[in-house]
């Protein structure tokens, strides 16, 4: 089972097609079919966080003249058959003519499965204060070399100009960020993630569409890929049952280590997420005036109240206490909510100079005098400005090898970098970005690696990706808006057992 796939250049992604496809016209059009019926699938789940497609949905199609063209025609005619009150405007950017044949076919099939509902727009005589649902770019892939032709960006500029409330580009969007290049709000990468994704300014949110290109292709042929697309297999292993012969220790028992005065509700989260991420044991090590009102929130989690220093902070003194209990550890969440005290600081120090256990450090413990400290396993959760305060200037791989850990960078794609591989997730979205995202990861990043500890790297991608599908189903089902941090943590059982809710 291979929880990630390799990113590719367009020309490795040119080669790989050509080695599985070849000229074979009959595989082609299986892979189109697959690829616009998953695009079709996207839009229509996306669409969910804007409360989803009307039964009137309205698309606008731009078509070029080949598998993009194809693969966007083929997705209206799924969304067309889903709702039947939808209709579509096609306008062909290259002239009808232009099509290719697979493309033309899947032209031939939506205007013959949907009569009426379809109509074409000329690239010269384009209508102006029309709105649309939805726009899908399938204008240009990989093969595009700038500058734009004039019909292409005098299309272009007409559709930017237009109300519409989601454009998705098919696999790239035309022109990546080409002057006058299509601006989309979620890009679906189809069979393969082509590596200028990653940078396109203009790519919006990323979504992969497995076409099963990776299930056929030897491991060794690949092997040389440093850039990996996450996805959901990681997750598989919790969705099994698990073993009758069990019990609570069976599936680790993560410390969480945190909390200050300044900073009370970040622990509790972080608590919490490690409850919900399936270990089996949680200890909490919080200031001792927090711990009474946090047992009567989180009664399943071991609460002890650790001297305090005079702010309220984690004081040096509980070291003696914390120390005592670590033999029963698996692993360790420390961060979030610790202040910077540098009494605070020099007990985690001295924690972690003592204690020979995989650790997660995130929030207030990311500081450089404490990153490279002890000799355990360390997965490192920054966000950009975190990353800064440890890494200065340093590239992740780099970074990530100096330090021996696994490193986390959070963002609209987060990285985690370990050695010289970086796996990225497109899962989750804006919905994150609000106070306390963070610390749910860690604890479920910390309750991964207690169940998990010899391996940081699978700990850190099955919470990043338990995650960002959980906040994905969120945002879907709650908006964009509305939902508090917290509700994330009411969606984790969905993502392991919905099996058809990626």
């Amino acid at each position: 089972m291979k929880v990630a796939h390799p990113i590719l250049s367009c020309e490795q992604s040119r080669a790989l097609e050509t080695r599985l496809l070849g000229q074979d016209d009959a595989r082609v059009w299986t892979a189109m079919l697959a690829a616009g019926r998953g695009v079709a699938n996207a839009i229509a789940r996306d669409f969910l966080e804007l409360g989803g497609l009307p039964r009137s949905t309205s698309i606008l199609v731009l078509a070029g003249k080949g598998h993009n063209a194809g693969d966007a025609l083929i997705a209206t005619r799924e969304l067309l058959a889903r709702f039947p009150d939808a209709c579509a405007s096609i306008v062909f950017v290259l002239g009808e003519r232009a099509l290719k044949p697979l493309a033309a076919r899947a032209w031939r099939e939506l205007a013959e499965a949907c009569p009426g509902r379809v109509v074409t727009l000329s690239p010269d005589r384009l209508p102006k204060d029309v709105s649309f649902d939805v726009s899908i770019d399938g204008i240009f892939g990989f093969q595009f070399r700038p500058p734009f032709d004039a019909s292409a960006a005098r299309v272009l500029k007409w559709e930017s100009t237009l109300a519409i409330r989601l454009r998705a580009a098919v696999d790239l969007p035309s022109g990546l960020d080409s002057p006058g290049a299509f601006h989309a709000d979620f890009t679906y990468a189809t069979g393969i993630v082509k590596s200028p994704l990653l940078v396109c300014r203009n790519s919006g949110r990323l979504r992969y569409v497995d076409l099963g290109f990776f299930d056929r292709e030897p491991d060794d042929a690949l092997r040389g890929a440093s850039d990996f697309v996450l996805t959901r297999s990681i997750l598989e292993p919790l969705r099994t049952l698990r073993p009758a012969a069990s019990d609570k220790r069976t599936f680790g028992h993560v410390f969480v280590i945190g909390g200050s005065m300044n900073y009370p509700g970040a622990v509790l989260m972080a608590t919490l997420a490690a409850l919900h991420g399936g270990a089996g044991l949680v200890s909490a090590f919080v200031p001792e005036t927090l711990a009474p009102a946090y047992a009567a929130q989180a009664p399943e989690a071991m609460w002890i109240g650790c001297p305090e220093t005079p702010s309220g902070g984690l004081a040096l003194e509980g070291f003696t206490q914390i120390a005592a209990h670590l033999s029963r550890a698996s692993a360790l969440a420390i961060g979030p909510g610790l202040g910077r005290e540098p009494e605070t600081l020099a007990l985690i120090e001295r924690l972690l100079k003592s204690a020979e256990l995989p650790a997660v450090l995130d929030a207030d413990a990311l500081q450089p005098s404490l990153v490279k400290v002890g000799k355990g396993a360390r997965i490192l959760t920054p966000h950009a400005g975190e990353y800064l305060r440890i890494a200065g200037g340093r590239e992740l791989r780099s970074f990530a090898t100096e330090t021996r850990s696994t490193v986390v960078l959070k963002g609209p794609v987060t990285q985690v970098a370990h050695g010289h591989k970086i796996h990225h997730s497109f899962f989750g979205g804006p919905v994150l970005a609000r106070g306390g995202s963070g610390d749910l990861l860690a604890g479920l990043i910390g309750a991964a690696l207690a169940h998990s500890p010899s391996d940081a790297l699978d700990a850190a991608l099955r919470g990043v990706a338990l995650h960002g599908c959980a906040a994905d189903l969120l945002a879907r089902a709650r908006g964009q808006v509305a939902p508090r941090t917290t509700e994330l943590l009411d969606y984790i059982h969905r993502v392991l057992h919905d099996h058809d809710d990626p």
